[in-house]
Parts: structure tokens; sequence; C-alpha cells
């Protein structure tokens, strides 16, 4: 598992311009080597549709690419792993079906949930929100920098070696301060899709992470 590549995660939502294959496409033109594919309302007839294409692109890009929710359907088209939602299969369970050689993310909020993912066996960890997003809502308390600075610090006590992304309402401008709080990276969605243009901005996102995690 390339641990280069959590530095940035694309997260895809579609917008009046953009549809999820648009934003996958800009966010790997760009240099981000790491998509996930969410479409939490849609079928799984749709996101097939959708994550074959995906999937085609990030082969082509060399990327990691991860299915949200949808355990079936990663182990059936054979992609790189899921990211489990706290409301989605227990990871323990999606270990079971996928096995070893898929990868498996999870939805934390605090350092319990962290140590919980740990044990069950997942790869990474998905940590916020970082502050208030509509696509992170159910969760709670908002995180912010001190929030990130407790759970890395609690997880190099407990000896809990596992990569942490910040998630939820993460802009351009917050990412050297979060990148200090020893996380491994950020994940991203609005804030490519609404820039004037996702794969200059996209870029530029990739060298400020680089930079800032090199700081560390």
């Amino acid at each position: 598992m390339d641990t280069k590549a959590f530095k940035l995660q694309f997260i895809t939502h579609f917008t009046e311009q953009y549809s999820y294959l648009d934003s996958a496409r800009m966010a790997l033109e760009g240099g981000c080597r790491w998509i996930q594919l969410r479409m939490k309302d849609a079928s799984d007839e749709e996101v097939e549709t959708i994550a074959v294409k995906v999937q085609e692109l990030c082969r082509q890009h060399n990327a990691t690419f991860i299915i949200d929710d949808r355990v079936e359907l990663v182990k059936r088209l054979k992609v790189d792993g899921v990211h489990l939602g706290k409301n989605d299969m227990p990871i323990a369970e999606a270990r079971r079906i996928l096995g070893n050689e898929f990868i498996i993310g999870g939805t934390a909020n605090t350092f319990d949930d962290v140590k919980a993912h740990y044990l069950s066996g997942a790869d990474y960890i998905g940590c916020g929100p970082f502050r208030f997003t509509t696509t992170k809502k159910k969760l709670s308390p908002i995180l912010g920098l001190e929030g990130y600075r407790s759970i890395t610090s609690q997880m190099k006590t407990e000896g809990i070696n596992l990569p942490i992304v910040a998630i939820g309402g993460i802009t351009i401008d917050d990412i050297p301060e979060i990148m200090q709080t020893g996380v491994t990276g950020i994940a991203l969605s609005g804030t490519i899709l609404r820039a004037e243009n996702p794969v200059e901005e996209t870029s530029r996102i990739v060298k400020m992470v680089e930079r800032s995690s090199c700081q560390i």
C-alpha cells in the first residue's frame, strides 16, 4: 500500500458542472493518487457503472481506488479497497469477506473509534470532521486542530500505527496547520470542485501537502 498516496485523498462528488467521473478524472490529472468513489444515495447498479470507469482511470494514473461502503462490489470488481462509515458494515465483517488483499478504511470521530478500528483490522482511518460539513453532518464533535493533536498523541502513546487522514470542511488554507498535528494526510472534495480550475487546484494542494508534511 502506497503510504505516499495518503497525503491527499479525493472523495468524488457531483455538482451542476461536474459528474462523479469528471471529479475523479480532474483530481487524477492534478496529481492526486487516491480516489474514493462515494455515491451514498445511488443504487448498486449506478455505482458499478461509474466504478468501472473510475477504476480504469485510476489504473492509467497508477492511483489507489477505494469505493465507499459497497463491500461486495469491491470484491467483485477487484478494486483496491473499501471505506466504511459508522453506519456501514463493521470492519471486522468486511475483513472476513475481503481477506487481507484489500484495503479497508474506517471513519472515526474519537480516539475510541480509532482504537476499535485498529483492533478490527482497519488499514487506515478517515478522521473528522475538522469543521462542520454537510457530507459529514451526522458526525460529532467537530475536531479542529486540537482534536487531531489529541487523537494522534493518544495513538502514539498506545502504539497504534495507522495512517490517519483528516476530513471534513477542510480548505486549502487549513492544510499547513492540519499537517502539523500528526495526521498522515487530508481528504478533500468540495475544496477542489469549487475551484475555478480543479486540475490546477489539485496540483497546488498536492504540492502544499507534500511541503507541509516535510516540515513535521
